[in-house]
Order: C-alpha cells, then structure tokens, then sequence
C-alpha cells in the first residue's frame, strides 16, 4: 500500500441491509452511493454504500461475516454541532456521550444505527 493511500470507505456489519439503507437513507438524509448484487446462488453477494451528501467518504453496510452485526465506530464532522444534534432530536433519535471541546479533542456527541453502530457527529475545526 502507498503511503499516499487515501480512507475512502469504512465498514459496518449489518443485520439487515434494507433496514440498515433505510435508517441512513431515510433518518440520517444520507444518500445511496452504490447498492449492486454480485454472484449467483449461495454465493450471492451485494455491495451497499451510503454517504451523507456532498462526502467523498462513503459508508459500506455489509452483512456479517460469522458473528453478529454491530460494534463499528465512525465519525462524521459538522460544521454546527449544535444544527445537526437539533436535526438529528427531531428525527427522533437519541444524542449519547456528549462531550465538550477540550485540548486537542473537539466537541462531539454521539448516535446508534439499529445494529449498535456508533456514529461520532464531530465539530469540524
């Protein structure tokens, strides 16, 4: 890999790919980037991607690969925490971990999908 690499896609384990599009799609007003099927039979496979509008990082909602879904981490940063906490309460979900700047560390607080994701909403510098 060249030090040059860039992250351009993180991963969560999903229960439910419908499910998991819808949340993001439908709570979040993130966008579908990709959703394609691969392979036949058993070893049918489908890629699904979201992102919020305007990302150049995408979020891929992937089935399991033996275990159970959940226990991912991302952040996504905001230019007005206090918007997007406002926007996201009236979407009915529930803000955790609200924790104030402090040092180096932005403000942030934090969001659940259904499978037990966490999603970090972080105060752009």
């Amino acid at each position: 890999m060249s030090a040059e690499a860039t992250i351009a896609v993180a991963m969560f384990t999903v229960a439910d790919q419908d499910a998991a599009t819808s949340f993001y799609t439908d709570r979040l007003g993130w966008e579908v980037r990709t959703d394609v099927s691969w392979g036949e039979g058993e070893n049918a496979g489908r890629w699904v991607e979201v992102a919020p509008p305007g990302s150049t990082a995408r979020l891929a909602l992937n089935p399991p690969m033996g275990g159970q879904p959940g226990g991912g981490s991302i952040g996504v940063e905001t230019a007005d925490l206090d918007a997007e906490k406002a926007r996201l309460q009236a979407a009915g979900l529930e803000i955790a971990n609200e924790m104030a700047a402090g040092g180096p560390v932005p403000a942030m607080f934090s969001i659940n999908d259904p499978d037990g994701n966490w999603i970090w909403v972080v105060a752009a510098d």
